[in-house]
């Protein structure tokens, strides 16, 4: 199925490349977004998005945020995401992307405002054309 992209910049934060192969390959089969930034860990997107802020780009509408990584884990990107002077986050919305099945891990994701859901890997062409409906839809 190939929906029409209305996502123009997503991003991938994630430190596993086999992940980031199977997210990107699946995001193009269904034309999730026009453009795709990968990260391989929250401190490497912090200073990314920091410096798209700096440059007057557009950060990610969306982004997909692994919860374990080394240097900085998902749960520290997003306490340090919120803090971002001037970028906007209100209009960027995560989906969280871990092979964690803890129900702890998903209560604390939900907790944060603009995080959407909550996929556990591997992420399927269904997982995103679902994303891509409600997206549309919000």
């Amino acid at each position: 199925m190939n929906v029409m992209s209305k996502i123009e910049n997503s991003c991938i934060i994630d430190d596993d490349p086999i992940s980031v192969y199977g997210i990107k390959r699946t995001m193009k089969k269904v034309n999730f977004s026009k453009t795709v930034v990968v990260y391989n860990n929250g401190q490497d997107a912090i200073n990314g998005v920091k410096a798209m802020v700096a440059a007057g780009e557009i950060i990610p509408s969306v982004i997909f945020l692994d919860l374990n990584m080394p240097v900085m884990d998902g749960w520290e990107f997003l306490e340090d995401f919120m803090k971002i002077p001037n970028a906007n986050t209100d209009n960027v919305t995560i989906f969280i992307i871990s092979s964690s099945v803890n129900p702890e891990d998903i209560i604390r994701a939900r907790s944060y405002k603009f995080v959407n859901n909550y996929i556990v890997k591997p992420v399927e062409s269904n997982d995103l054309i679902q994303l891509l409906a409600d997206y549309k839809s919000s």
